[in-house]
């Protein structure tokens, strides 16, 4: 599921969908769930897109080909057709619906429902085998969150035996607790397996009501939960190869705010990072570059190439500047004299000598003037660029500045 519109990112999300937006350094936010698919030994992938789908598509077309001969080796975007009607997708059910004849033709036991916009590592296959083991009909992934968080999410309730029994919408008192952990709540992922058979009639009798908003979380499963057998999946459960006995798999983001993509991103640069992306027995999947190495150059005493705590990606030049607790996406160019503290900058953006950066997010193909000060004065940053709520500088793709001839080489 890869069609939000992710307007809580904007303006990240100005000129591309939620799932396209970069992250990490080299990778998109969809690559973490391709990568849990594919590492999962699942190779037929639909990925169903709608809003500002073109960056997406190219990504998945340039970067996800699987380059085999085998039928159901597959990943394929497949957009808005309005097959059952006049309408582009309502919602995350009404995409799967419109879809449907895809199903039929593949005649699979099982369906997997994964959203694209969220950073996790997730073996599905131990997903499928706890589905088996309850003889559900659906299981959702979930993820225990504190008790003072439940207002923010969907609550769902269940027995001992996490069988479904209930939901609550972003309840402000009295959340239902997990059996035996009084301090947390349960809240969907966003993530389903469905028995074939069971997802297409809980579609077609969604699709037959007129106030339904055709959402999975919003309105499948809270109409459905008392008629089938319904399973919450532990998310934490989740072993993944390398992983030490009684280690809980605790992490996933939901990438839907400046802050929490900005949070995300220096959580990567950390010593030690709370999520590993140089985990070899699970990998992160971004395609293949043909970038030359980052390279790092001039040791005189006040222009030295340093990078400290920081993600640096492939094709950088760190010219007699300084990159700290940064990430730095590919082809970042950093001229002497200049300064990057606690950003994330996108690909192909340059920085021109003398310039100081900090706190800021910048988008792909920026290039700043020499000397620029961004992330020092909220009041002047304001005045010239977006501003989070918290005060993280966010410039957009390609924003006005052109290509400088004054910016001098390194």
């Amino acid at each position: 599921m890869a069609g939000g519109k992710g307007e809580r990112l904007y303006p990240l999300t100005k000129d591309r969908t939620k799932p396209a937006v970069p992250f990490g350094g080299k990778y998109r936010i969809i690559d973490f769930v391709l990568s849990n698919v594919i590492n999962s030994g699942i190779h037929s992938i639909y990925v169903l897109t709608q809003f500002k789908s073109q960056s997406l598509t190219e990504h998945l077309l340039e970067n996800w080909q699987m380059g085999t001969i085998l039928a159901d080796d597959f990943i394929i975007p497949v957009p808005a057709q309005m097959r059952t009607g006049d309408s582009w997708y309502r919602g995350t059910a009404d995409a799967v619906y419109q879809n449907e004849h895809l199903i039929k033709r593949h005649r699979p036991d099982l369906i997997a429902v994964f959203g694209a916009d969220h950073v996790y590592k997730m073996d599905i296959r131990e997903m499928a085998k706890y589905h088996r083991e309850k003889e559900a009909h659906v299981t959702v992934a979930t993820f225990p969150m504190p008790k003072s968080e439940a207002y923010r999410f969907g609550v769902i309730q269940v027995d001992g035996d996490w069988r479904v029994t209930g939901f609550q919408e972003k309840p402000a008192e009295n959340p239902e607790t997990i059996p035996g952990q009084p301090d947390k709540v349960l809240v969907s992922m966003g993530n389903y397996i469905f028995e074939s058979k069971i997802l297409l009639e809980v579609l077609k009798a969604d699709a037959e009501e007129s106030g339904s908003m055709h959402d999975f979380g919003r309105d499948i499963l809270p109409a459905s939960f008392k008629k089938i057998r319904l399973y919450a999946y532990d998310f934490r459960r989740n072993k993944l190869p390398g992983m030490a006995s009684g280690e809980p798999n605790d992490y996933w983001r939901d990438i839907g705010t400046i802050e929490s993509y900005w949070e995300s991103n220096m959580d990567l640069r950390s010593v030690l990072p709370t999520f590993n992306i140089y985990d070899r027995y699970w990998p992160i999947y971004a395609g293949r570059s043909f970038a030359p190495p980052a390279k790092f150059v001039h040791d005189a005493e006040d222009r030295k190439g340093q990078a400290i705590n920081s993600v640096v990606s492939e094709g950088c030049i760190i010219s007699g500047s300084k990159a700290i607790d940064s990430v730095l996406g590919p082809y970042v160019h950093l001229h002497s004299y200049s300064v990057v503290e606690q950003s994330v900058l996108l690909e192909n953006v340059e920085v021109g000598r003398g310039a100081r950066i900090r706190r800021a997010i910048i988008d792909k193909h920026n290039v700043i003037p020499p000397d620029t000060q961004i992330g020092y004065n909220e009041e002047d940053d304001r005045k010239r660029y977006f501003v989070s709520s918290s005060g993280i500088v966010v410039i957009p793709k390609a924003s006005k500045y052109e290509r400088s001839p004054y910016i001098p080489s390194s």
